[in-house]
């Protein structure tokens, strides 16, 4: 327990570095994710090409491969930015194709007749999607857009190796100092198990709450 006490500084801060960067990378892969759905399920070919080679390349990419391509890659082009902001671009883009597809599938559950529907009174096809589809897409996604998001809280563990505060990052400060390697993990595995707890219990509620709307 001494682990824990006489380091709960380092741990704390890690821990919300971990939160920081899952809650920013969360957003930026939603509204990627939900616009690159709408580019695969879009009837102009270009937009369904370009939907369909972003979820190809980064679903079939490491993630680890990624953070070197975008920390060392994006400088070559003189786009310097923070860190935290690399891994946010990281995490975000690799996610959101995950993000897509989860979309894309709910997007398959709503009847055909409801776009028809929505299209013969003069909708556009964002309209429709934002207002008629979606909408009810949302409702068969809940449960796997939840394990994504684990998933993305998960993988903030690589961000440590870039120089980017988070919770498994903190091994090494606490390393350092002398203090057993086997409890300095186990406190860092239930910080991230607290995180995964809550994205999953927010997650249950939205799914019960959607079931009763049904």
């Amino acid at each position: 327990m001494n682990v824990l006490t006489d380091n709960w500084s380092t741990y704390w801060e890690g821990f919300l570095g971990t939160l920081e960067l899952f809650a920013v990378s969360a957003v930026l892969a939603l509204v990627l994710g939900v616009l690159i759905a709408g580019f695969r399920v879009s009837p102009v070919r270009p937009l369904r090409i370009f939907g369909t080679a972003w979820v190809t390349l980064l679903r079939n990419t490491p993630l680890t491969l990624l953070f070197f391509i975008v920390v060392l890659g994006l400088p070559r082009f003189d786009i310097t930015l923070p860190f935290f902001t690399f891994a946010v671009l990281a995490l975000g883009c690799y996610t959101s194709a995950f993000v897509c597809e989860v979309m894309r599938s709910g997007v398959g559950t709503v009847p055909v007749g409801q776009g028809e529907a929505a299209r013969s009174l003069g909708m556009t096809f964002g309209q429709t999607m934002g207002m008629v589809v979606l909408p009810q897409a949302y409702r068969a996604v809940v449960a796997p857009l939840g394990s994504v998001l684990i998933a993305l809280a998960k993988n903030t563990a690589i961000a440590g190796a870039f120089s980017v505060t988070e919770l498994l990052g903190t091994y090494r400060t606490i390393n350092e100092l002398g203090y057993g390697i086997v409890w300095t993990f186990v406190w860092i595995a239930v910080g991230y198990l607290i995180i995964t707890l809550a994205i999953s219990a927010v997650f249950n509620v939205l799914e019960r709450r959607v079931a009763v709307s049904r």
